[in-house]
């Protein structure tokens, strides 16, 4: 008498529970949230929200909330390396850059180094639940980019590219953590 489940049959079940916990594990929130936050938020690029906050080790075990808490320490990371790397440019040929360039690169310092503190800031609201004041602050990280951008314009400094990179990716993490923050609230 044949069995009633066949070899194939066996396998295609392990291979649809094995893919299920793939995907019901590790991936699944950060895939689910981020795609919640861009259906939710035309400004949020799922692909950015997908690979940066899935880099984060507490990430795999993390629901929407902490999920926004990751984005807001993402930008804490991100404007600490903002700081170095303008702290590198300043530190580099110092008669390369003119002094209105050079007032605006120390400028951008003070204000990527204001922008940590204001996303960690972002996470300590998140974590107390004040989800209001969470998105309040990392609108205010946001603005702080913006202000750095605006003062290398007015000096007619051409951004240095690593700066133009963090600039935009504040903006992303920034929306990324409201639009995720939103969906808790």
């Amino acid at each position: 008498m044949r069995s009633p489940y066949s070899t194939a049959g066996l396998l295609c079940a392990a291979s649809l529970a094995v893919l299920a916990l793939i995907i019901g594990g590790a991936g699944a929130t950060v895939v689910t949230t981020c795609r919640a936050a861009a259906d939710s938020d035309a400004r949020v690029d799922y692909g950015f929200c997908v690979a940066e906050l899935g880099k984060h080790r507490d990430s795999p075990d993390a629901d929407a909330w902490g999920l926004a808490k990751v984005a807001a320490l993402t930008g804490v990371v991100n404007a600490d390396d903002a700081v170095y790397d303008i702290k590198a440019a300043l530190a580099g040929k110092p008669g390369g850059a003119d002094a209105q360039a050079r007032a605006a690169l120390a400028q951008c310092q003070k204000l990527y180094d204001s922008m940590g503190f204001t996303f960690a800031e972002a996470d300590d609201e998140i974590n107390q639940r004040d989800y209001a004041a969470g998105k309040a602050k990392a609108a205010e990280a946001v603005a702080l980019a913006h202000q750095c951008d605006d003062a290398l314009a007015k000096a007619g400094a051409a951004m240095p590219s690593p700066l133009a990179q963090r600039s935009s990716y504040a903006v992303q993490i920034a929306t990324v953590c409201t639009a995720i923050t939103n969906l808790i609230n």
